[in-house]
């Protein structure tokens, strides 16, 4: 998934230009004026010809504006994590020590064009065709059938919390500042075996006895009892149960509870994030590197700046996103001279890196912290660790 932004509404009015209709009779000088020859009429194959042209151009335009059911991305706005928008800070902290930051930890992000968020024309569906830094995807790829706009924010808008949430989990983490975490239930998946017992918002705090605080820990101790009856405690509405459930055969070894969850913190201080019109969850790596830096002594960067893209979990793994090839142009549209990959996207990255433009692979937060250390201590690049083919 991306962090997209939506591209404004509608264009500049474009101006007349010299020459053109609009202005007054030209000036005679009060030179007296010369009768004009009178002009021969009109026949009627002038005319067709004329109106046939009028309506070949009108034709050719409707076809240009004919909407196609593609998706265009292209670079968005980068935003620096230790710098402000819009007049906030993006990250500010309260009820912490914090210290000023140099350099720049740019998270990226990438127009989407196309599906329920605009039309896409043909005409902008061939301009995308010809530029190197922009991609198309049949619309039908990205967004299932019937999904409104409105969705799309709802989904996007969730999936920023739930990033910026993970985003501190993971910093936390990462400087060892404890915090309490708990799981809650998501949702239920199609014929789960917890269908009748368990619900979303319950909270999970055991599993075969044993208590519980990530999902790789529920798979463990799941897996584990292979197939056999298990029991789950969870809490709701303040009350704690326990029911027996029988993990459903997934096959090739795999049992499942079959429900999603998500996370619920309560952490030692107040960390807030001003980023408006921006979602997805692919800012969460840049956002525990800006946490990271805010709360410890000097500058990460050592002044440089840096951009990246990745989602991020509570333990600090980073993941794939979508976009990568617009978020590298952007990233070095703007200046950044590092770009911190997923490892998972390495195979969009070779062969699509802009010039000018360093790229590491990343697939945990302190790899890409030690990566960024290390650039800004005099390291070359091609020294850390890289996107290669195959």
């Amino acid at each position: 998934m991306n962090s997209s932004v939506t591209p404004p509404d509608g264009a500049p009015e474009r101006l007349p230009r010299e020459g053109e209709g609009g202005g007054e009779p030209a000036d005679d000088g009060g030179l007296p004026r010369l009768r004009r020859a009178r002009r021969a009429p009109r026949t009627g194959r002038g005319t067709v010809a004329v109106v046939s042209g009028a309506a070949a151009l009108a034709l050719g335009a409707v076809v240009w504006s004919v909407p196609v059911p593609y998706i265009v991305e292209r670079p968005g706005p980068v935003y620096n994590t230790l710098g402000s928008a819009s007049g906030k800070d993006v990250i500010s902290i309260q009820g912490r020590e914090t210290y000023p930051a140099q350099g720049a930890l740019d998270l990226t992000t990438v127009y989407v064009e196309g599906g329920p968020n605009s039309d896409v024309s043909l005409l902008g569906l061939v301009r995308a065709a010809l530029d190197p830094t922009e991609s198309i995807t049949p619309v039908d790829t990205l967004y299932p059938k019937g999904v409104t706009r409105q969705q799309i924010t709802q989904e996007n808008t969730v999936e920023m919390q739930s990033s910026q949430d993970n985003a501190v989990a993971a910093a936390l983490k990462d400087l060892s500042i404890p915090f309490t975490q708990r799981i809650k239930i998501a949702g239920l998946v199609d014929n789960s075996a917890s269908a009748g017992k368990l619900e979303p918002q319950d909270v999970i705090v055991s599993v075969a006895g044993q208590p519980v605080d990530s999902l790789s820990t529920i798979q463990k101790l799941v897996a584990s009892s292979q197939g056999r009856p298990i029991d789950v405690g969870f809490e709701r509405g303040g009350t704690q149960h326990t029911v027996s459930i029988t993990p459903r055969d997934a096959g090739q070894g795999r049992f499942l509870l079959g429900f999603t969850v998500t996370y619920a913190f309560t952490f030692p201080f107040a960390v807030e994030f001003a980023l408006d019109k921006v979602g997805g969850p692919s800012a969460g790596m840049m956002f525990s590197l800006g946490i990271v830096d805010k709360l410890t002594p000097g500058d990460l960067t050592g002044g440089k700046q840096v951009a990246g893209t990745g989602t991020i979990d509570p333990t600090g793994a980073v993941g794939e996103i979508g976009g990568i090839v617009q978020k590298m142009n952007g990233a070095r549209r703007e200046g950044a001279t590092l770009f911190l990959a997923p490892a998972g996207n390495c195979g969009e990255v070779v062969g699509h890196i802009p010039d000018g433009l360093a790229v590491v692979r990343v697939d945990t937060l302190d790899g890409a912290r030690r990566a960024v250390d290390s650039y800004a201590h005099g390291a070359d690049p091609a020294s850390l660790p890289q996107c290669t083919k195959g």
